[in-house]
């Protein structure tokens, strides 16, 4: 069990203590696939849907910042952070898909990956809401870290 940074010595759960570490700017990128299908995407006009309620695309950006901001109320052993800044994008790739992107920064003492993850889900997951009274066929596909930079190590996943 020492293998993980989260369970003590006693096995038992624990929050990592990151007093010790460096302040270092410190970046996520998550990206997601979704399939809205052609019965959804033919309503856009402008790279935008409007519904009952309200515009699709930016609805679910706020969305996603805000669940950025509350992914240490979400994931129990996420730190609280101070996040610096959140970029959400969200393009009409084909006739069928779109692509969503996260984008978070810090300058801090620990990763905003789960922050970025959280983010791009909650976005994913907000479209297919205000979508779904169109189609139900929505998927919600490859949610993955793409890219990571700061702390002890950068990642780069595409």
């Amino acid at each position: 069990m020492s293998d993980f940074s989260h369970i003590n010595s006693s096995g038992n759960p624990k929050m990592v203590n990151v007093s010790g570490k460096q302040i270092t700017q410190r970046t996520a990128i998550a990206k997601a696939t979704m399939f809205l299908g052609n019965e959804v995407i033919s309503n856009f006009t402008n790279n935008e849907l409007m519904t009952k309620k309200g515009p699709v695309f930016q609805t679910a950006i706020i969305a996603g910042i805000q669940a950025v901001k509350k992914t240490s109320e979400l994931i129990p052993m996420c730190h609280p952070l101070l996040i610096q800044g959140v970029d959400i994008d969200i393009q009409i790739i084909d006739n069928e898909t779109v692509e969503v992107i996260c984008a978070v920064s810090i300058e801090g003492k620990t990763g905003v990956e789960m922050e970025a993850l959280t983010g791009i889900s909650v976005t994913c997951l907000t479209i297919y809401d205000m979508c779904k009274s169109i189609s139900q066929k929505m998927e919600i596909r490859n949610i993955k870290l793409i890219e990571k930079k700061g702390g002890k190590s950068d990642i780069k996943n595409e």
